[in-house]
C-alpha cells in the first residue's frame, strides 16, 4: 500500500472513531429541530432542486438516445441525489416538511445509500478510459460495502456504513487516488473533480456544524448538489466529444489503411505482371551482349538499357513498399523519407513543371512507422503541387526544408484564405472540389498522436508552409 493512502485511511479511520465514540447516539437516533426558509432560501432550495432533476431528466434521456451508461448511472445519480433532498427536507426544514411529507428515516437512508450507489457506480465507469485499474477494484470494494449496508438496512431499517462515513468521504479518496494515478489528465476529469470537490467542501462544512455556529439558514448544500450536477454533466458531454472524435480518428485511419492495403495490392499484381517481361528483355540484352561483343555503340546502348530495366524494376518495389500498410515502427531519417517521397512523387512534378527545392541542413533520426511519415510529407506536397496549378503560378515551386527536429514543405501558391486557415486540419474539410477532406485531418494525427510531433501551418500573400516538428 501506499504511504500517502495509508496516511489517508488512517485519518478516515480517526473520523469514524470519532463519530462512533462521540456522536453515536445522534448518528442512531438523529433529532434536528425544523429549520425555517425565508423567500431567498426557499427559492434557492427549489431552483436547485429543479436544476438537480432537470440533470437526471437530461442524461436518462440522453442515455435512451445514445446507449451510453456514464449517461445512465448519472442519470440515476442524480434521481437518487433529488429524493435524498427532498427527504432531508421533509425532516429538517419548514415549508418543505408540508410540502414533500416524506419524515420516514428509513426512507432518508435508503436514498442516502442509493445516492452513494449510483455515484460509485458512474465514477466507475467514468474511469474505465484512464487505465487506473487500481482505484477502480477500490470502488468496486466500497461499492460491495454498500450494497452490504443496504441489505442491512432493510432488514434492520439502520445503516453502518453511510451513517458512520458520510458519502462525501470515499467519493474523496476515490477522486484523490485517481487523480495521483491518472498521468494524463484532460478537461473532464477536471470538471469531474472541480464539481465534486466543491460538494465536499459544503458537505464537510455542513456535517462539522460550522454552518449551524454562524446562525445561517440557508440552502448551501442544495445550491452545491446543484453545481454538482453541472460541472459532471459537462464532464461527460466533453468526454463523449472526446471519445466521438477519438472513434473519427480511428475510422479515418482505418480508411486510410485499407486505401494503402488496396493500392499495395494492385501494385503487387502490376510488379507480378511487369517481372516476367523486365526478366525476359534482361535475357535478351544478355544475348544481345553475348552475340555482338566488338559493337562499341552496342554496349553503351545495352548498358543504358540495363540501366532503365534496373530503374523499373527498382521503381516497382519502391512503390510497393511505399504503399505497403505495415504498423511496424523502425528508425529511420527524414532525408531518407523525404528521397523515398521525391522518388515517387518527381515525375508527376516534372510533368507540370514544378520545381522542387531541398535544402537539407541537419537531418534527424526518429522512431517511428516509416511508410506513415511518408504518406505525410507526400500528402503535403501533393496538396501545395494542387494549389500550384489551380492558382497557376508563373514559376511554380515546392521547398522542402530539413533541419534539426523540423521538417518543412513550402509552397508558392499565394497562400490559404484566412477564414478556412483554422478550419484546414478539420475531419472532411477541404477547399478542393472532388476531396473527401481527410487527407490532412489523418496527416496531422499520424504527426501527433502516433509520433508525438506537431504538425503546424503558416500561411500569407506567398505561400503556405507546413511544419513537422518532432
Amino acid at each position: 500500500m501506499h504511504k500517502l493512502l495509508a496516511i489517508k485511511l488512517f485519518f478516515i479511520a480517526v473520523f469514524v472513531l470519532v463519530e462512533f465514540v462521540y456522536f453515536q447516539e445522534q448518528l442512531i437516533k438523529p433529532e434536528h429541530p425544523l429549520h425555517h426558509f425565508d423567500h431567498i432560501p426557499f427559492f434557492a432550495a427549489v431552483l436547485s432542486l429543479g436544476v438537480i432533476l432537470a440533470a437526471s431528466i437530461y442524461n436518462l434521456a440522453f442515455f435512451f438516445y445514445i446507449r451510453n451508461l456514464q449517461y445512465l448511472l448519472y442519470g440515476l445519480a442524480q434521481l437518487s441525489t433529488f429524493l435524498f433532498l427532498i427527504n432531508l427536507d421533509s425532516l429538517l426544514i419548514m415549508p418543505f416538511d408540508e410540502i414533500f411529507g416524506f419524515k420516514s428515516h428509513f426512507s432518508f437512508d435508503l436514498t442516502r445509500a442509493l445516492m452513494q450507489l449510483f455515484s460509485l457506480l458512474f465514477v466507475y465507469e467514468f474511469l474505465k478510459s484512464y487505465q487506473v485499474e487500481r482505484v477502480r477494484s477500490m470502488i468496486k470494494v466500497i461499492i460491495m460495502i454498500t450494497l452490504l449496508d443496504m441489505v442491512f438496512l432493510l432488514i434492520f431499517s439502520y445503516t453502518v456504513f453511510t451513517n458512520y462515513i458520510p458519502i462525501f468521504i470515499p467519493i474523496w479518496l476515490i477522486l484523490s487516488e485517481a487523480y495521483r494515478d491518472i498521468k494524463e489528465k484532460d478537461a473532464p476529469f477536471y470538471f469531474l473533480l472541480i464539481g465534486w470537490y466543491i460538494s465536499i467542501g459544503v458537505a464537510l462544512v455542513e456535517h462539522m456544524g460550522f454552518v449551524k455556529m454562524t446562525g445561517l439558514v440557508f440552502p448551501f448544500l442544495h445550491v452545491t448538489l446543484a453545481l454538482e450536477s453541472i460541472f459532471l454533466s459537462l464532464a461527460i458531454s466533453y468526454k463523449f466529444k472526446l471519445i466521438e472524435e477519438k472513434q473519427k480518428t480511428a475510422q479515418a485511419l482505418l480508411l486510410q489503411q485499407s486505401r494503402l492495403a488496396s493500392m499495395g495490392e494492385m501494385l503487387s499484381i502490376i510488379a507480378h505482371q511487369w517481372r516476367q517481361p523486365l526478366n525476359y528483355l534482361s535475357m535478351v540484352n544478355m544475348n544481345l551482349k553475348r552475340i555482338y561483343p566488338e559493337h562499341e555503340d552496342g554496349k553503351k546502348l545495352l548498358t543504358e538499357a540495363n540501366k532503365q530495366i534496373t530503374y523499373m524494376s527498382d521503381t516497382i518495389d519502391s512503390f510497393r513498399d511505399f504503399y505497403n500498410p505495415t504498423k511496424e515502427k523502425v528508425e529511420f531519417g527524414f532525408q531518407e523519407a523525404v528521397r523515398d517521397v521525391l522518388t515517387i512523387i518527381t515525375p508527376s512534378l516534372q510533368a507540370v513543371d514544378i520545381e522542387i527545392k531541398e535544402t537539407f541542413l541537419h537531418d534527424t533520426k526518429v522512431h517511428g512507422n516509416k511508410n506513415e511519415f511518408e504518406q505525410v510529407i507526400l500528402n503535403l506536397i501533393n496538396n501545395a503541387k494542387d494549389a500550384l496549378i489551380l492558382q497557376k503560378v508563373q514559376a511554380p515551386s515546392i521547398e522542402i526544408s530539413i533541419d534539426t527536429n523540423l521538417l518543412s514543405v513550402r509552397d508558392n501558391a499565394g497562400g490559404i484564405e484566412k477564414e478556412n486557415l483554422d478550419k484546414i486540419f478539420n475531419p472532411y474539410f477541404s477547399t478542393k472540389k472532388d476531396s473527401d477532406g481527410i487527407g490532412l485531418y489523418i496527416s496531422k494525427m499520424i504527426i501527433e498522436q502516433e509520433m508525438g510531433g506537431v504538425l503546424d501551418v503558416k500561411s500569407d500573400n506567398e505561400g503556405t508552409i507546413f511544419t513537422i516538428k518532432v
